[in-house]
């Protein structure tokens, strides 16, 4: 079992069905995700609050990094120039995530943050 985090374009490609992915994928893996996801999943599909697609889907997303003035200020500094990149990655590394599922071909360059491997596939 691993510990994967998922970028936002993963998690929302999960969310709505974009791809080709599904949370069977993911059975025996334990799930991170920033709340930053979550937020902008909820703007770009415009989601009425309360959401009973958003509350099932966060029933499976119980692994939330918090997102708080640490790793707020570690983004600051980068490691890219894209504040919500690194609040990913910093998420990540803050829950000691083995993986780093994205389709982000910059982030993919990086290949490891902290102990995360960079991958877009499992």
């Amino acid at each position: 079992m691993a510990k994967i985090f998922l970028d936002t374009n993963v998690f929302v490609d999960l969310a709505e069905k974009r791809k080709q992915i599904t949370l069977a994928d993911f059975l025996e893996h334990e799930l991170y995700i920033s709340p930053l996801s979550i937020h902008i999943l909820i703007y770009l599909y415009k989601y009425q609050i309360p959401s009973k697609k958003l509350t099932n889907l966060l029933k499976k997303f119980i692994n939330l990094v918090p997102f708080d003035k640490g790793i707020t200020e570690s983004s600051s500094q980068g490691p890219t120039e894209d504040f919500e990149d690194n609040v990913q990655l910093h998420s990540a590394a803050e829950a000691e995530c083995d993986l780093f599922l994205t389709s982000d071909t910059k982030l993919l360059s990086l290949k490891f943050f902290g102990k995360a491997r960079l991958v877009s596939t499992l």
